[in-house]
């Protein structure tokens, strides 16, 4: 099988299996998905949605949120991972998006690379999920995921599995198959043992040919 047919039949999978993939942060507005995803780096959604509610109503815009002390933000959100350092780069964020953004977040990859705590995976997420940009984000279920399929090969680091993904998938659908990626990672594809029994992508994966082989011989 080619890539380019690989790609076809995973993403024709998808289309059929899994039409409707978005986001499992709860946000409202720009504002809140930049503060969610922040907070989601090596932290699950369902801790990070626990958190918001409360964080929200303290902050509700950019505006209250510039002008706490970073001790009241870490309070809020000490329950998740490397609660300090969130803190200060959400503050640091917020002064920012006030200062130089007018409180509105930026579209753009590069100027959202710019606040703090944002780096191209976040700033991927919030241009293809807030602003429907073909922008791919590679967090962990996305770079295992592309690589046990066969849609990458060789790739040593995030942005080489974006380059090559977005090579390849159609431009209108990669906002899309980011979210393919990411939900079949998080619940079939799961990085200790992958739930290949009852994965759809068994006919087109590299990595179940190759465990079937190795179960086999």
């Amino acid at each position: 099988m080619t890539k380019k047919e690989r790609y076809s039949k995973v993403i024709d999978y998808f289309k059929e299996h899994r039409p409707i993939a978005v986001t499992e942060l709860d946000y409202g507005s720009p504002y809140e998905l930049l503060v969610a995803v922040i907070l989601s780096a090596q932290c699950t959604d369902k801790r990070v949605n626990l958190i918001t509610p409360e964080f929200f109503k303290s902050f509700p815009t950019e505006k209250e949120l510039a002008g706490a002390e970073v001790e009241h933000i870490f309070e809020l959100i000490k329950s998740c991972s490397y609660p300090n350092n969130k803190a200060k780069h959400l503050s640091g964020m917020a002064n920012m998006l006030v200062a130089d953004f007018k409180g509105i977040v930026p579209s753009d990859i590069d100027e959202l690379q710019k606040l703090p705590g944002v780096g191209r995976k976040t700033a991927n997420v919030i241009a293809s999920v807030v602003f429907d940009k073909p922008a791919m984000a590679v967090d962990t279920h996305v770079f295992r995921v592309s690589a046990r399929i066969g849609l990458t090969t060789n790739s040593s680091t995030p942005y080489d599995t974006e380059m090559q993904l977005i090579k390849h998938i159609p431009e209108e659908l990669i906002p899309l198959a980011h979210h393919w990626l990411i939900l079949h990672g998080r619940y079939t594809c799961i990085a200790r043992k992958p739930k290949c029994e009852e994965c759809g992508l068994q006919d087109y994966c590299k990595y179940f040919e190759k465990e079937t082989k190795r179960k086999i011989g």
